[in-house]
């Protein structure tokens, strides 16, 4: 693409990325566009006659060749927006979606003293609880080093290392949490081969799949999680919130009311699917 116009260059990209079956071509031809020439989408449009310089469209031809392999774009730009923070991320985590930040969003509604993030991945939500919840205190966990690599380093970056404690493995041992937040794979097998090329091909299969019915991590989470908080006025007082796929809230809702868990809700996403279902345990909690 290296002579042709930002206009001509989108265009090119846009056509082969729709014959590609690529579902947003102009938007993700216009994101590495952008990448390469250094610039914002906004730039793009105002100098849309403007030669793309042959450095820049070299290297727009090669993020093009990817995003037809159906590599995500967020693994080409090796970063992903999420509220207010942008995390790096490759192929050892899965790229944050928008509707994790329901978890943020219950949190900062709860304002709790603790928090653990069961599976942080890239540590997208306990890293926007950090940076939007100050005074919270904040354990994050996964069973997979290369994500805890991913997330410390993120942690890194914009400067909340000392705010949250990484630790491989799931439940601590021996500790207590006001809120638990997890965002678990709930992905069931049958499912998998009508997914998109973006994801079982190129995100951790490990993070997504789940057992016959995408409830297996679940199973396993939800009954040891229920003495995991602290005790106020001599009782534990606590809430669990956990991210689920499209029909899964119900069969997680009778799981949580197996362990003991009581007054469990369901907040729905913007596509008004019920994506977080939250018990508690005790009372209100943190109540005195």
């Amino acid at each position: 693409m290296t002579g042709a116009s930002v206009r001509d260059a989108l265009e090119a990209a846009v056509d082969a990325l729709t014959a590609a079956g690529v579902e947003d071509p102009r938007l993700d031809a216009e994101l590495v566009l952008g990448e390469a020439m250094g610039c914002g989408r906004a730039a793009l449009v105002a100098e849309s006659g403007a030669e793309v310089p042959a450095p820049a469209g070299r290297r727009f031809g090669e993020m093009v060749r990817r995003r037809l392999r159906r590599e995500p774009v967020a693994y080409i730009l090796g970063r992903k927006g999420f509220r207010d923070i942008e995390l790096s991320v490759d192929r050892r985590v899965l790229i944050p979606r928008p509707e994790t930040e329901l978890l943020v969003e219950l949190a900062l509604e709860l304002q709790p003293a603790s928090v653990l993030d069961v599976g942080t991945g890239s540590g997208a939500i306990a890293l926007a609880v950090a940076d939007e919840l100050p005074s919270c205190a904040i354990t994050a966990t996964d069973t997979s080093p290369g994500a805890l690599e991913v997330a410390r380093a993120n942690a890194e970056r914009l400067g909340l290392v000392d705010r949250v404690r990484f630790l491989e493995g799931t439940l601590p041992e021996g500790e207590n949490f006001d809120l638990v937040l997890a965002n678990l794979p709930y992905v069931a097998e049958r499912d998998w081969p009508a997914l998109q090329p973006e994801v079982t091909q190129w995100e951790p299969r490990e993070a997504l799949l789940a057992g016959p019915d995408g409830l297996d991590a679940y199973r396993a989470l939800i009954p040891g999680s229920a003495g995991r908080f602290h005790r106020y006025a001599g009782q534990r007082a606590g809430a669990l919130a956990v991210e689920v796929g499209e029909g899964q809230a119900e069969a997680v809702a009778a799981l949580m009311r197996e362990a003991g868990f009581s007054a469990i809700e369901t907040r729905r996403d913007l596509a008004g699917i019920e994506r977080v279902v939250v018990g508690r345990v005790g009372g209100e909690p943190w109540a005195s």
